[in-house]
C-alpha cells in the first residue's frame, strides 16, 4: 500500500473522530486538484470553487456516516463529479422554472400548470432542505416554518442563541449554493406557495 494512501486512511480515521487538524490537512491536500477537476468540467471559476467548498462541507458534516470503499482521493473526485452533475441538472430545472415563473408573473398561467410548477418547486426546495444535516435542518425549520425567534429555538433545543444563529446562517449558505438563483426567489415562493407557513 502506498504511503499516500496510508496517510489518507489515517487522516480519514482521525476525521471520522472529529479531528479538525485532519480535516484541514485533507482540505489543504486536495482543494487545488479538486478545483482544477471541477473547473475543467464547469469552465466557471466561482462555480468550481463553490462545488469544492460544498464537497468539503459535506465531508465534514457526514464524516461519521461515510465508509470509504476506495481511496480518499477517488471518493473526493467522485463526490465533485456527482455534485457537478447535480448542479448541471438543477441548472436546467432552474432555467426552465425561472422562465415559467416569469411567464406566470407577466402573463398568468392556467391553474393546472400553476399547480404542477408549485409541486415541482416545492419538491426541489424541500429536497434541499431535507438534505441539510439533522441539527441544522431542525433549527432552520423551527426558524423558517414555525417562525420561532432564535431565543425560543435555543430554549427548545437546549442550545445557545449563538449556535441557533450560526446554524441558520450555515443552512442559508448551503441552500444558496444548492439552489442558486432559486434561492433568491425563496421569499416570493414562500408567499406564493406558503412553503414555510
Amino acid at each position: 500500500m502506498s504511503t499516500d494512501r496510508q496517510n489518507d486512511e489515517i487522516l480519514f480515521d482521525l476525521l471520522k473522530q472529529g479531528h479538525i487538524a485532519a480535516y484541514k490537512e485533507i482540505y489543504d491536500r486536495y482543494k487545488s486538484i479538486l478545483y482544477i477537476h471541477a473547473y475543467k468540467m464547469l469552465q466557471d471559476e466561482e462555480e468550481a470553487k463553490d462545488v469544492v467548498q460544498e464537497v468539503f462541507i459535506i465531508l465534514w458534516n457526514k464524516r461519521t456516516e461515510i465508509n470509504l470503499k476506495t481511496f480518499l482521493a477517488a471518493y473526493l473526485y467522485k463526490a465533485v463529479k456527482n455534485r457537478i452533475l447535480d448542479l448541471i441538472a438543477n441548472k436546467k430545472v432552474r432555467l426552465k422554472y425561472e422562465g415559467s415563473l416569469q411567464s406566470f408573473l407577466l402573463q398568468g398561467e392556467c391553474l393546472t400548470d400553476y399547480n404542477v410548477r408549485e409541486k415541482e418547486l416545492r419538491i426541489i426546495i424541500e429536497r434541499e432542505i431535507s438534505s441539510l444535516p439533522a441539527k441544522m435542518r431542525t433549527v432552520f425549520e423551527l426558524s423558517r416554518k414555525e417562525h420561532l425567534p432564535y431565543k425560543q429555538i435555543a430554549q427548545r433545543l437546549n442550545i445557545s442563541d449563538k449556535t441557533v444563529k450560526k446554524q441558520v446562517n450555515n443552512a442559508i449558505k448551503i441552500l444558496r449554493l444548492k439552489l442558486g438563483s432559486l434561492f433568491i426567489l425563496l421569499p416570493f415562493i414562500e408567499k406564493l406557495f406558503k412553503l414555510f407557513s
